[in-house]
């Protein structure tokens, strides 16, 4: 009996932590609580009188979300690797991170004071420069035309009415 290889649970590759807590799981796990929750909110979208019977509600789509979601999260919990074999970035930029977070709740306020084309060119201007471009042409360039360019397509092909903005509308 002593000449049985003794194997514990923390030697065993298998459970290893560098395994089991990599980033892809993690990033897996929560894409799929967040697909659960979404989930449940889509269940919480009332129907019309008689749309039970329907095969396309008001749900369908987001449930149809969740399970795709849900499915892919789960497939990478199955298929994940561990960081050294993924290529997953160890040395992350928290201070970019930070800036794009600021930058997004600031376009979320300027949205409601300047409107939808200047929010936007804005927004795209600040975060192509927190990127790293330096250079007017590409900044103005890339940013405006492009939001323009998709304000008419909402406004005049779609029909989707925008909010002009607060400081359109004082005048």
């Amino acid at each position: 009996m002593s000449d049985l290889p003794t194997t514990s649970l923390k030697s065993n590759k298998l459970f290893s932590t560098e395994l089991l807590l990599s980033r892809d799981r993690v990033g897996a796990l929560i894409f799929l609580l967040l697909c659960l929750g979404y989930g449940y909110q889509a269940y919480q979208i009332p129907l019309y009188p008689g749309d039970e019977l329907e095969p396309f509600t008001a749900r369908t789509l987001p449930f149809a979300l969740t399970i795709i979601g849900s499915l892919l999260s789960l497939l990478l919990l199955i298929s994940g690797q561990p960081d050294s074999k993924s290529g997953a970035v160890v040395n992350f930029n928290w201070k970019l991170l930070i800036a794009f977070i600021v930058l997004m709740a600031l376009y979320g306020l300027g949205l409601t004071y300047l409107g939808f084309v200047l929010a936007t060119g804005f927004f795209l201007m600040a975060g192509f420069y927190l990127l790293g471009e330096r250079r007017k042409k590409v900044l103005f360039g890339a940013s405006f035309p492009f939001v323009i360019a998709f304000y008419l397509l909402l406004t005049k092909g779609l029909d989707v009415y925008l909010e002009p903005g607060v400081i359109f509308t004082l005048w």
